[in-house]
C-alpha cells in the first residue's frame, strides 16, 4: 500500500498540470459551442492562450501559430454571437441562428485548402525545424477555416472538426501529449453530437421561418 501511494504521489508530481487546465478549458469550449452558449468563447480564449505555449514548447510550430489565431477568433466569435443573440432576443426568435452552406462550396473550399496545406507544408519541411510539417500544416489550415465556420454558425463546421481532430490525435500521440490525445478523442464524440444538435436547431429554425 505504501508503494502504491508513493507511485501515485510521483505520478501527480510529474503530471502536466498546465496541459490539463488547457484541456479542461478546451473541453468546456466545445461543449458550450455545441449547445450554442456564448460562454464557449471566453473558455476558448483561455485554453488557446495556454496551448500556444504548450505547442511551441514541443516544436509543433504551426499548431502554436494556430492557437494565436484562435485567440483572435475567440474575441471575434464572442462579438458576432453576442450581436446575433441581441438581435434574436429583440425579435423573440431562436438564440442561435444556424446556417447551412452548399456542398459545392465545401468541395471547392477543401480543394483550395489542400493546395495551401501542401505549399505551406513544403515550406515548413524545408525551412523550419517543425516536426510532422505536412500533417501539422494540414490540421492548422483546415482548423483556421473550420473556426471561421463556427463564428458564422455554419452547420457543417462539425464535420470538418471530426476529420481535423482525428488527424490531430496522431500528432499528439507522437509528441506524448497524453491529456490532449484524450481531449481530441472526446472532441470527435462531441463534434458528432454537435453536428446533430445544430442540425436540429437548423431544422427548427427553418420550420419557424415557414
Amino acid at each position: 500500500m505504501t508503494e502504491f501511494f508513493a507511485s501515485f504521489i510521483d505520478y501527480a508530481a510529474n503530471l502536466p498540470w498546465l496541459e490539463l487546465i488547457a484541456m479542461l478549458l478546451a473541453l468546456a469550449y466545445v461543449l458550450w459551442a455545441a449547445v450554442g452558449s456564448i460562454w464557449c468563447w471566453p473558455a476558448a480564449f483561455a485554453s488557446t492562450a495556454l496551448y500556444t505555449y504548450i505547442f511551441y514548447d514541443v516544436l509543433l510550430l504551426m499548431e502554436s501559430a494556430l492557437n494565436v489565431y484562435y485567440l483572435v477568433m475567440a474575441v471575434y466569435g464572442y462579438w458576432v454571437w453576442q450581436k446575433d443573440n441581441s438581435t434574436n432576443n429583440e425579435h423573440n426568435t431562436l438564440p442561435l441562428t444556424i446556417v447551412s452552406w452548399q456542398l459545392s462550396f465545401h468541395v471547392k473550399a477543401c480543394f483550395f485548402l489542400t493546395m495551401i496545406s501542401l505549399i505551406l507544408g513544403y515550406l515548413m519541411a524545408n525551412y523550419s525545424p517543425a516536426d510532422f510539417p505536412y500533417l501539422d500544416t494540414f490540421t492548422t489550415v483546415f482548423a483556421i477555416f473550420a473556426t471561421y465556420l463556427v463564428t458564422q454558425k455554419v452547420l457543417e463546421n462539425w464535420l470538418y472538426w471530426v476529420v481535423i481532430d482525428a488527424a490531430s490525435i496522431y500528432l499528439y500521440v507522437a509528441k506524448e501529449l497524453t491529456p490532449t490525445v484524450v481531449l481530441f478523442g472526446i472532441y470527435i464524440v462531441i463534434a458528432t453530437w454537435g453536428y446533430f444538435k445544430w442540425l436540429s436547431l437548423y431544422k427548427n429554425h427553418q420550420i419557424a421561418k415557414a
